[in-house]
């Protein structure tokens, strides 16, 4: 049985996504050929094809055992070692020349979280983490931020088109009330970026409804090894524990803070969106 470092693991994700940086910066904000994949909202472009590939023949190279789940390629393989891969996780950003998008890879071990990499080729900035603490370009980075609403800042993925479809009515009534209660709102268009911002203690809250093991997988791990706290949640329940990434829907924030608005709203809002995604599913 093959033993895994997580700290090589992790060296192994940052030299991964370093390593596609270059392309992704010569096309941004070039006339790229953009497509789309289930909807007019869900954008794709060439590059995050090729930059899937090129990670997993890195990956591979290092690792010939290693099972990947990609964003473009979905599964490849089965592991105890395996890979969750955003190659351009804020597409729509990246496509249209707006600089907040990121390389995500994730690693787990028997199916537990032990390394990442979230990686800012535009700002240069490298998040990553391994079984002994989150760094932010090899510097100890700790979740510490505003705990109270009206202090904070939400970068929310909320409400999404698939929120509106689902329950306009609550999506835009609760939307308004995060509005109200939180000092800032935003919507920055990329969840593992927004997760590591939050680690860093550059924003205080983010949530979404709908979301991929391989958009989180390394996201919520630097946030929970920078101190801070990433719950899952299915059905209007809670999901933690190794399992947590799995989860459809997710909270993360800095340490010790308050969730009393936000706790019903993301247990009503994960049962609007798992009942409207059964329905979807229903009808094909």
């Amino acid at each position: 049985m093959t033993s895994y470092r997580s700290t090589e693991l992790m060296t192994l994700a940052m030299s991964a996504a370093r390593d596609v940086a270059p392309m992704l910066l010569e096309a941004f904000r070039t006339d790229v050929d953009i497509t789309t994949k289930a909807d007019m909202h869900d954008l794709v472009t060439e590059y995050d094809s090729a930059a899937e590939r090129q990670i997993a023949r890195l990956l591979l190279d290092a690792h010939p055992e290693s099972a990947i789940v990609g964003e473009e390629g979905g599964r490849t393989g089965e592991s105890a070692l395996t890979w969750y891969v955003d190659p351009i996780d804020g597409t729509a950003n990246f496509a249209r020349g707006i600089a907040f998008w990121c390389v995500s890879i994730g690693a787990t071990v028997d199916g537990e979280r032990v390394a990442g990499a979230v990686y800012d080729p535009v700002a240069d900035l490298m998040f990553h983490a391994d079984g002994s603490g989150a760094f932010l370009n090899g510097r100890p980075l700790h979740a510490r931020g505003f705990t109270a609403p009206s202090r904070s800042t939400m970068l929310a993925h909320f409400p999404m088109p698939a929120d509106l479809e689902a329950d306009e009515q609550f999506a835009m009534t609760e939307y308004a009330n995060l509005v109200r209660a939180y000092s800032a709102v935003r919507n920055k268009g990329s969840g593992a970026l927004s997760l590591a911002h939050v680690a860093a203690g550059w924003g205080d809250v983010t949530l979404n409804f709908g979301t991929n093991s391989w958009d989180v997988a390394a996201g919520s791990f630097i946030l929970e090894q920078a101190g801070g706290t990433y719950v899952g949640y299915s059905d209007g329940s809670r999901v933690q524990g190794r399992d947590v990434f799995l989860a459809p829907h997710y909270l993360g924030l800095v340490r010790d803070a308050d969730t009393t608005l936000l706790e019903p709203i993301m247990r009503k809002g994960s049962v609007i969106r798992d009942e409207h995604t059964r329905r979807r599913e229903a009808v094909r």
